[in-house]
Order: C-alpha cells, then sequence, then structure tokens
C-alpha cells in the first residue's frame, strides 16, 4: 500500500499460483496485507500456473492512479516457507514471515500493463 500510495479499498490485486507451489495459501497473507479479497472483487486467484521458477506472482494495483507492482516470490523461498508451516504454530509463522529479510521472501519490479499478455507473468 505504501509503495503504490494507495489506502485500504484501493487496491486490485491478481495473484498468479507458481508451477510448483502446493496450493495458493499465499493468497491469504495478500488479503491480510492488502486488505483486498475476493468478496470485494479486488483480489483473483488466477487458476492457471506461472512457471517452474516462481512460486507465485502477485500483481498490484492502485484503482485511482493506476500504478502498478509485480511483486515475484522465487521457487528458493518454498524451502523457508516449507519449514515455517512444519515447525511453527500459526503466531510463530506469522511472526517469522514479518521478520524475515523481503529479499528472501519477494523482489518487485514495476509492471507495465503489456506484461499481461507475457508468458513470464
Amino acid at each position: 500500500m505504501k509503495r503504490l500510495d494507495a489506502k485500504g479499498r484501493e487496491l486490485d490485486v491478481t495473484y498468479f499460483d507458481g508451477a510448483n507451489a502446493p496450493c495458493p495459501c499465499v493468497a491469504d497473507g495478500i488479503m491480510i496485507a492488502t486488505v483486498a479479497t475476493p468478496g470485494q472483487n479486488s483480489l483473483r486467484v488466477i487458476p492457471s500456473k506461472s512457471d517452474v521458477s516462481n512460486f507465485g506472482i502477485v500483481v498490484i494495483k492502485n484503482k485511482k492512479t493506476g500504478k502498478s507492482l509485480r511483486y515475484v516470490i522465487p521457487a528458493a523461498a518454498r524451502s523457508l516457507l516449507d519449514k515455517w508451516n512444519q515447525d511453527l504454530g500459526d503466531r510463530q509463522r506469522y511472526d517469522a514471515v514479518m521478520n524475515a529479510s523481503s529479499d528472501s521472501l519477494f523482489r518487485v519490479d514495476k509492471y507495465k500493463k503489456t506484461d499481461e499478455s507475457s508468458s513470464k507473468i
């Protein structure tokens, strides 16, 4: 929200699950972080999978300004997420994610509308 200068309910979010992701559970964290939900029609989980180099991809757009960012969760993050899911309780898992370096969890790219047709989504 801060990077896109947006407030609650001003974001439109699309999540693309990675080819090797066991489920789109990343979308749960996205809902907490962005306040976007399927019920508000501001969060969509796309059933087609992104490529194997990614655990998932999130495209977040400020509805008012049109500015967008693309968050890429690398496939390498899966081992870290799997370990947290196996070893930690709910609150500990939340704390682990919130305290992890962003570099270990994702990278952020500027996003252009033409990227939507790209096979690299």
